[in-house]
């Protein structure tokens, strides 16, 4: 049973360090590649889909979380303010209340809707000790967010096309969903007393729902503070369950906000996270991959071995033409041992490009798969060509 706690130590993915604190782990260079393939995955995927990207800061002033809501429902979950001359700072829980304010930043044209807005941000949790563990519990998250600002009559169509790119993703990534999960409002402090509001909220998803004929659990008390959301679970090997991916219909924070365009009419806020906090996903990608990463995102994609000292010089060659095609690549040398011994070493590599004397006199390299089928010399362009997500 793959545990990404121990596999992702092996193969150099992350770590931790108690000087750095718990909940807070490092990526490593491998895990910092695979990371950064899945960002840039995403982020064209969005783009793709009529996104706008935008940055914003990681914390904010005590009055944003008031005005969003979070410091009445939400206090708990977030660390204590910092008092910065006068005033008071917050590490964000979220990336919502920010982009309410991009929204607000400029005044909006109905015709702007939907404006479809989406940030690979930080935001940051006040776990306790006890549940933290490896990626999946963190005290600090990269989250892949966004936010759809649009009239009434275009959410459930915006709700439909963030699960259609929800599942897009999934699938290039090797997810598969344990079930979807419609959270509802629960009882107490903790939930936004607006019976009318979350009526109209549910609603809107359960239509969706309905449609596309999509079978849902529902469960109460696991809706976010401001409105009902449908979740995405995902399994570990040992059937621990989590959430990855969400959408929610929020009419409480364009109301908080204030948030109009010149008619006067209040637009909805659909949020969405396509492959949620990236710490997670990259728990379960390896887990679900076993260290052996589709040959997209994988940490090194293309994996040099000269066969002896004599073709050194060549792998060199091959080694610059795979950097310069976009590939991931590393060179191993004759020194390192036998041919099998370092075939054998990164088995994991997608591609292993051996160079002896008939390859060394053509200027190639005979490629490997990680399977062990051999498929001869191929132009570099076409492996590098066959290792991007959109290829």
């Amino acid at each position: 049973m793959n545990d990404h706690r121990r596999l992702g130590r092996e193969l150099g993915i992350f770590d931790t360090d108690p000087l750095i604190g718990a909940g807070l782990p490092f990526w490593l260079p491998a895990g910092a590649a695979v990371r950064k393939a899945v960002e840039d995955y995403v982020h064209e995927l969005e783009r793709r889909n009529g996104y706008q990207h935008v940055n914003s800061p990681v914390l904010g002033k005590r009055e944003l979380y008031e005005r969003s809501g979070h410091w009445a429902h939400y206090a708990e979950d977030m660390f204590p303010p910092m008092e910065v001359g006068g005033e008071e700072f917050v590490l964000r829980p979220s990336l919502c209340p920010h982009h309410a304010i991009v929204y607000r930043s400029r005044q909006r044209s109905h015709r702007e809707l939907p404006l479809r807005i989406a940030e690979l941000g930080g935001m940051y949790r006040s776990e306790l000790s006890g549940v933290l563990g490896g990626l999946t519990r963190v005290r600090a998250i990269q989250l892949n967010d966004g936010h759809v600002f649009c009239a009434p009559d275009q959410a459930a169509a915006e709700v439909s096309a963030a699960l259609d790119l929800i599942e897009a993703a999934h699938e290039r990534l090797g997810i598969r969903a344990a079930r979807y999960r419609l959270s509802l409002r629960g009882e107490g402090a903790k939930f936004v007393d607006d019976p009318a509001m979350w009526a109209r909220s549910e609603s809107v998803l359960r239509e969706v729902l309905k449609e596309r004929g999509r079978a849902c659990d529902e469960e109460r008390g696991e809706g976010a503070f401001y409105g009902p959301k449908i979740d995405i679970q995902i399994a570990d090997p040992a059937g621990r369950e989590s959430t990855l991916s969400t959408v929610q219909v929020d009419y409480f924070q364009p109301e908080r906000f204030d948030l109009r365009h010149p008619g006067g009419e209040r637009p909805v806020m659909v949020h969405r996270s396509v492959v949620g906090g990236l710490e997670r996903l990259v728990a379960h990608l390896i887990e679900v991959h076993g260290g052996a990463f589709p040959a997209w995102m994988a940490p090194v994609q293309a994996v040099v071995l000269p066969l002896s000292d004599a073709e050194h010089a060549g792998a060199e060659q091959v080694l610059r033409r795979c950097v310069e095609a976009g590939l991931r690549a590393e060179l191993v040398p004759a020194g390192r041992g036998s041919l099998g011994a370092r075939i054998r070493a990164h088995r994991l590599v997608p591609y292993q490009l051996v160079v002896g004397p008939r390859e060394l006199a053509g200027g190639g390299a005979a490629v490997r798969l990680r399977d062990g089928s051999q498929v001869g010399e191929v132009p570099i362009e076409q492996l590098a060509a066959r290792s991007r997500p959109f290829g």
